[in-house]
């Protein structure tokens, strides 16, 4: 049976050949977190890698240059002092939204998604969460109450208004900050402490690998 690290290999070339020719540049992390282009000696011998489109993307995500090579990162996006006069949270929709109608907003049914344990409501309606218990992916730390809690946006929406989300639709833009896959549930101190900064400028004081994949997992999604 043919080893499953040259299965991976054999795949890994077939999908080059159906990529545009540009496509030539993908890098590839190895396990040892070392990023390797197509023209340096260990590229064709690297079998268990992550892929990555730029070589920035993979020294971003914690990699690094192998031994003796030098690299000029390429200009970053224009920084949020450039653009910071265009955006608006309203260009993202109006807060929280119900999209189903149940009086339950965004921001109340992740409460109730992520919570490790039944939560409570002000009434009998179950339109708002007053307590659950959540642990933060940023801290560790567990948190009973949700008023102590911020819903935050993994990508910052206004940081990614600053990298291209000024060109999206609208619908595109409120359907990005609505998605469960951006949000969580953490500590408002730690929410205002990162604010709208990317993962070059903040990081949580826990969890930070994790972090940063999600980050660039739900950005992949959307840019």
């Amino acid at each position: 049976m043919m080893k499953k690290n040259t299965l991976k290999a054999i795949l890994f070339f077939l999908i080059l050949s159906f990529l545009p020719l540009n496509a030539a540049s993908i890098i590839k992390k190895s396990k040892s977190d070392i990023c390797h282009a197509p023209d340096t000696e260990y590229y064709s011998r690297t079998k268990n890698f992550t892929l990555y489109d730029t070589l920035d993307q993979c020294l971003a995500s914690g990699g690094r240059l192998p031994k003796g090579q030098s690299y000029t990162s390429q200009p970053k996006p224009k920084v949020a002092s450039e653009t910071s006069g265009k955006y608006s949270r309203d260009e993202f929709g109006r807060g929280w939204a119900d999209e189903d109608g149940d009086c339950q907003n965004t921001r109340q049914e992740i409460l109730i998604s992520l919570s490790t344990a039944p939560v409570r409501f002000t009434n009998d309606r179950e339109c708002r969460v007053t307590f659950g218990r959540w642990i933060s992916m940023y801290s560790g730390e567990v948190i009973f109450d949700a008023s102590k809690l911020d819903i935050d946006h993994i990508v910052p929406l206004k940081w990614a208004w600053d990298n291209g989300a000024d060109k999206w639709s609208k619908e595109k833009r409120e359907r990005f900050a609505n998605d469960p896959a951006n949000l969580v549930a953490v500590e408002a101190s730690l929410n205002r402490q990162k604010g709208a900064k990317g993962p070059d400028e903040w990081l949580p004081p826990r969890n930070q690998t994790q972090y940063k994949a999600r980050f660039e997992r739900v950005w992949r999604t959307y840019r």
